[in-house]
């Protein structure tokens, strides 16, 4: 299992994004989908109080709610690392040391646990000075209630500068940077996320790592596709070179008798500033994609990027 940096956390080679829990998966197909994780070897899941509040009747925190029960229904707290976000949900919006200290309090009741492992920023905050936002991470690690801090959505000036910040001030750090990064979304992850991975030392854990779905290949020019996401690709992917490239991805996954979304997946890996990529999938046959393993060459992905 890699280790990220900066921690003693060994993760599975996938994060398991929990968007899809209360979403596309109800209760209980969130607790299977989370039982076949764990059986495929998988053991680092992503979520954030803002999933998923876009639902109609939804108004967040109900992914954490769902992984809270599965968790006391389990038993397997200690089995598995969690990772949580504030700054997004509406009524905890932003990065005030209060709405952190409230945010995280909250996330802690519908978790059903008495920490967070990886506790992110969600997005920046420009309007609160990096020495408060930082200051009540600092004081959350402190206190026992998370173990480490991570940032998402951040550009490299304004991570060098809550790093430089953290440094100063003997705070807690951030050990990870989730920025969007795939196939078809490689900019600007290429030219600044990349960069500040290797340039601060952190891990790099990118997310909308399949495009929205529109690397798992069920996605044909022309034809409509039956999929609460099929919007955002039609809008954002659905372009001849993007058709193009899943063509190529395709060769490649026939060749290694896998899934495109197992092929696009290694492709990350091998990518400089890239630890874990987050993924995620709303039936068990999707999850199965994820965690299957293929080992490419240089020359096959080179091949698939173009």
């Amino acid at each position: 299992m890699p280790k990220l940096v900066k921690t003693d956390l060994e993760v599975s080679n996938v994060c398991f994004g929990g968007n899809v829990f209360g979403w596309t998966a109800d209760q209980d197909q969130s607790f299977q989908l989370i039982d076949r994780f764990m059986d495929l070897g998988g053991n680092f899941i992503d979520t954030a109080d803002v999933y998923s509040a876009w639902k109609e009747g939804n108004q967040g925190g109900e992914s954490e709610t769902i992984i809270g029960n599965y968790l006391k229904k389990s038993g397997k707290r200690n089995d598995l690392v969690i990772a949580t976000k504030v700054a997004m949900l509406e009524t905890r919006k932003g990065l005030s040391a209060k709405n952190i200290a409230l945010a995280c309090e909250d996330s802690l009741r519908r978790l059903q646990t008495d920490h967070i492992d990886i506790y992110f920023s969600h997005s920046d905050d420009l309007e609160v000075p990096l020495e408060e936002t930082l200051g009540a991470f600092d004081k959350l690690v402190k206190e026992g209630k998370v173990r480490y801090i991570a940032a998402s959505n951040y550009t490299f000036d304004r991570l060098g500068e809550a790093m430089r910040i953290s440094s100063e001030n003997n705070f807690a750090e951030y050990i990870a940077l989730q920025n969007r990064y795939s196939l078809v979304a490689r900019e600007p992850y290429e030219s600044d996320g990349a960069k500040s991975v290797q340039e601060y030392n952190i891990s790099g854990l990118p997310y909308s790592t399949l495009g929205s779905g529109f690397l798992s290949g069920k996605y044909v020019q022309g034809a409509p596709v039956d999929s609460q996401r099929a919007e955002g690709v039609t809008n954002n992917y659905a372009k001849d070179e993007n058709f193009e490239l899943l063509t190529r991805l395709q060769e490649i996954a026939q060749r290694h008798s896998v899934s495109t979304t197992a092929v696009a997946l290694e492709w990350l890996r091998m990518q400089p500033g890239v630890s874990v990529p987050l993924a995620s999938g709303r039936t068990i046959e999707q999850l199965n994609s994820l965690m299957e393993n293929v080992s490419l060459s240089v020359e096959e992905a080179n091949f698939i990027a173009g």
